[in-house]
């Protein structure tokens, strides 16, 4: 099916509202990137080894920017139809959903009065306790943008140039190097197994090979 042109585009709110979509799509994803990052951040730089878990909980964050993703991505295109937000957000409502899950699951495990949890604290909560708010934080957020999909997105034009294709462009490269180096973050963190063990305490990789150990 074509895409429709400019001079075609379907009626609806000011252009300004519209691309609204557009920047919520852009700060969505470098939100969520950088939540990724993150946990990148206490695996590389304070050695806490990520748990099976956790992992878990890292696919579905990049699930869920993948959506809308999906939307800028469209947007440097140069335009955004209602179809477009819709797919763009429903993906992400999965990948919120299935990471408050997973989230929820390990606080579960973690429940117990003197059970101090996996790996350390951040302002006094665990992350994984941080994902389970922030999934459900943009459950609300992802419901209230497609409650007023209809009055916010159109099949508008998004300019091709200036911020728009700046911030657009930094928010995929941003989310790709972080998908990107979470699959090499896993790889060497399983190793050649088909499972990751329960309590991780070394990158299996490097023992697989004989370079330690």
């Amino acid at each position: 099916m074509n895409a429709p042109t400019y001079a075609g585009l379907e009626p609806g709110p000011p252009a300004i509202v519209a691309r609204g979509q557009y920047w919520f799509a852009c700060l969505f994803v470098i939100g969520w990137t950088g939540v990724v990052c993150g946990g990148l951040f206490y695996q590389f730089v304070r050695w806490e080894y990520p748990c099976p878990l956790c992992v878990l909980q890292r696919m579905f964050m990049m699930l869920a920017f993948l959506g809308p993703a999906y939307i800028v991505r469209q947007g440097l295109n140069g335009t955004v139809a209602r179809r477009d937000c819709l797919m763009g957000w429903g993906l992400a409502l999965v990948g919120c959903v299935a990471g408050s899950f997973a989230a929820w699951r390990q606080t579960m495990l973690h429940i117990l009065p003197g059970d101090k949890g996996y790996g350390s604290e951040l302002l006094g909560l665990h992350l994984y306790v941080w994902a389970w708010a922030l999934f459900q934080a943009s459950v609300v957020a992802i419901g209230v943008v497609m409650a007023f999909a209809h009055s916010t997105a159109a099949d508008r034009h998004v300019p091709a140039s200036g911020p728009y294709r700046a911030v657009g462009r930094f928010a995929l490269a941003f989310a790709a190097l972080a998908v990107a180096v979470n699959v090499v973050a896993v790889f060497l963190e399983e190793g050649f197994h088909w499972f990751l063990p329960d309590n991780p305490i070394r990158y299996e990789f490097f023992y697989d090979l004989g370079f330690l150990g």
